[in-house]
């Protein structure tokens, strides 16, 4: 069946009436994309591990403002119990969920500080980090995207955006984490790079399986999103990007706002790739 859209004006880009569900809420990037999200006039549920207060004291931080059409939710995302707790009440608050961001994951920062002193290296990685990194990316994506699909089935629609890697596409150039002597050399972990790669593929495995139930799933692929990481590391990631630097979490909002608004109608199991042009050579 086809769709017929006359409107052409930027309103095509708006969100208003819409209930966006964002996890990893008040993440870096998770707290810009909510902002987005609102300003562009939908109504927001607030999902991260954090205390209900602390989720909403990040929200009213970056968007300037605390509204009747926020609902903040602490869930662990890797507890069925929670995931579908959250769903029921985002659903008994708002009465639908019409987007899905998906965010929350588990990414080891070894371009600031490695834990514990580890290097990163596959030959020495703790299978306990590994099983962790396969419990929060994978069975928590797993989690959230099957609750929630069922509450889309009984709307007959849905918007789902997941959230991939650069490491999802190509491997990790690790002289991006090497820093100056005397510094100990590091590698990109395994455990993010393995539990990323999955997510294209589950976004055109739900893409295709829902396309006749009008829910669309899309992910977005960012890199190199500054975050305080040390000047060393701004300065190696700036020699390998095409463009010649990082990125700002803000520069996400677009892609984000995009995917979730009617101007993307035609678009389900696509990956959008927002990196700078990492992945071009």
């Amino acid at each position: 069946m086809s769709k017929s859209n006359s409107n052409h004006g930027l309103d095509i880009f708006s969100l208003k009436g819409k209930t966006v569900l964002v996890t990893g809420a008040a993440g870096l990037i998770g707290s810009e994309i909510s902002a987005a999200m609102s300003a562009a006039g939908a109504e927001i549920v607030l999902v991260d591990q954090l205390p209900n207060s602390d989720i909403s004291s990040k929200f009213a931080q970056k968007s300037g403002n605390s509204t009747a059409s926020t609902l903040a939710i602490s869930t662990d995302i890797t507890d069925r119990d929670s995931v579908d707790s959250m769903t029921s009440e985002a659903v008994e608050r708002f009465g639908k969920i019409d987007i899905l961001v998906h965010l929350a994951a588990i990414d080891a920062k070894f371009d600031q500080a490695a834990p514990d002193g580890a290097d990163g290296r596959f030959e020495t990685f703790p299978i306990d980090l590994w099983k962790r990194s396969i419990d929060v990316n994978i069975t928590g994506t797993f989690n959230v995207t099957q609750s929630i699909c069922k509450q889309m089935l009984i709307q007959n629609s849905g918007n789902i955006i997941l959230t991939a890697s650069t490491y999802s596409l190509v491997g990790p150039n690790n002289d991006l984490y090497t820093p100056p002597a005397p510094g100990n050399p590091m590698v990109k972990p395994v455990d993010y790079v393995a539990t990323k790669s999955f997510i294209p593929n589950y976004t055109r495995y739900l893409a295709t399986h829902y396309a006749k139930q009008r829910i669309r799933v899309n992910c977005i692929t960012p890199h190199g999103v500054e975050n305080e990481n040390p000047d060393w590391f701004k300065e190696n990631f700036a020699k390998l990007s095409p463009m010649g630097r990082m990125s700002d979490a803000s520069e996400l909002n677009g892609p984000f706002v995009f995917l979730a608004s009617d101007a993307s109608s035609y678009m389900t199991g696509s990956t959008l790739v927002v990196d700078g042009g990492w992945t071009a050579w």
